[in-house]
């Protein structure tokens, strides 16, 4: 069984994966499919992605009975002694994008100009 999780992606790609999967939420996709059409589908993912994410996690035989898969996304797996977890980003990484603030600078400057005592 495989997960996939798409952000920022295509409609292409989604709609392909649609043939093969099971799209439970947006972006989000679940469902039994051969190791052969899984390598496949997670190619053409990775091919198509652009600038979005994509996370896959399949079933393994491993202590956790998980393997995840990761492409464009900042959150890396790592792993301890067989145990995978994943990395975030810290707060000062400069290796990303920059995130540019989704609030207006004349609104931020309101908020700032209210902080101040009188």
């Amino acid at each position: 069984m495989i997960t996939i999780v798409l952000s920022k992606v295509p409609e292409g790609i989604r709609g392909h994966l649609t043939k093969w999967l099971l799209e439970v939420a947006p972006g989000v996709f679940v469902g039994r499919v051969s190791a052969r059409v899984r390598d496949e589908l997670w190619d053409i993912t990775r091919e198509g992605v652009g600038d979005g994410t994509a996370l896959m996690v399949l079933s393994s035989s491993n202590e956790q009975g998980f393997e995840v898969r990761n492409w464009g996304h900042r959150w890396k797996p790592v792993d301890l002694d067989g145990f995978v977890t994943l990395q975030r980003p810290t707060a000062r990484d400069t290796t990303g994008e920059a995130v540019k603030s989704v609030i207006p600078r004349a609104a931020r400057f309101r908020w700032l100009k209210a902080q101040k005592p009188n």
